[in-house]
């Protein structure tokens, strides 16, 4: 299995074995992810491994996922440091699929680490894993996405490697499953908006902006399966006309 395959082999898992992982797995996530390229390279960020077989350090704030193991992601707080931790998260996400080791975003936990705060770096997200409990995860299970028809406005007949990209973006997780993304496809462009402004922060959905790095990774490791190249930019003539109330985000132009 690849990452690709990953994105419709995955379920959110929040039932774990408290068993310890083999190491070359617990080594591998820090090799994985400094070969990830960072959303926005200029980003720092670093992550530790919360072990919770041998260390029992525990995980505070809301955290309702009990796992063996924890990932916390630290960053810089830099305009879309949010977005660039849901991108790097998302992927370690798939990458652990491909391994057999389940996984889960846990948004409301936190965990201070006076170091890396010291070196202005702060949590951003953390993600549970482990060995599930139940080998199926539920695969069987269509993950309850909405439907594509409800998520584009197509100005023209997209080509079957853009519904591919479109599809992988649709069945990217989300907290709450908010998925709060929408799509105006034109034949080599992608514009993608919110249906919430990006700064919005209420108490059931603070966390839209990692939301949308979650989203844009997925995006990435689609195009790469077919071999495309895409650019992410911010354009200056979009208007919100094509979906109202819909705040613009950012547009994906593709380079077949």
């Amino acid at each position: 299995m690849n990452l690709y395959e990953a994105i419709y082999a995955r379920r959110s898992v929040r039932n774990y074995r408290m068993e310890p992982l083999d190491d070359t797995i617990l080594k591998g996530i820090p090799d994985f992810l400094n070969e990830v390229e960072p959303l926005f390279p200029d980003i720092r960020t670093e992550i530790r491994i919360v072990n919770r077989c041998t260390e029992k350090e525990k995980i505070g704030g809301f955290c309702n996922v009990k796992a063996p193991y924890y990932v916390a992601l630290y960053s810089e707080s830099k305009e879309k440091s949010d977005m660039n931790a849901g991108f790097l998260m998302e992927q370690l996400s798939l990458y652990l699929e491909t391994r057999g080791i389940g996984s889960c975003f846990v948004g409301m936990a936190k965990r201070r680490d006076k170091e890396l705060e010291a070196e202005g770096l702060f949590l951003k997200i953390v993600l549970a894993f482990g060995l599930p409990k139940e080998t199926d995860r539920n695969r069987d299970r269509e993950p309850k996405r909405i439907a594509m028809d409800d998520l584009c406005v197509y100005k023209e007949q997209p080509k079957a490697w853009v519904k591919e990209m479109l599809e992988a973006a649709r069945l990217a997780p989300s907290s709450t499953n908010s998925q709060p993304w929408r799509f105006v496809v034109y034949e080599n462009r992608i514009h993608v908006f919110s249906k919430k402004p990006l700064d919005e922060k209420s108490l059931l959905n603070p966390f839209t902006e990692l939301n949308f790095g979650i989203m844009l990774a997925n995006v990435m490791v689609a195009a790469e399966e077919v071999w495309v190249d895409l650019d992410l930019i911010k354009l200056n003539n979009i208007t919100h006309k094509s979906i109202p109330n819909n705040q613009y985000v950012i547009s994906i132009l593709l380079k077949p």
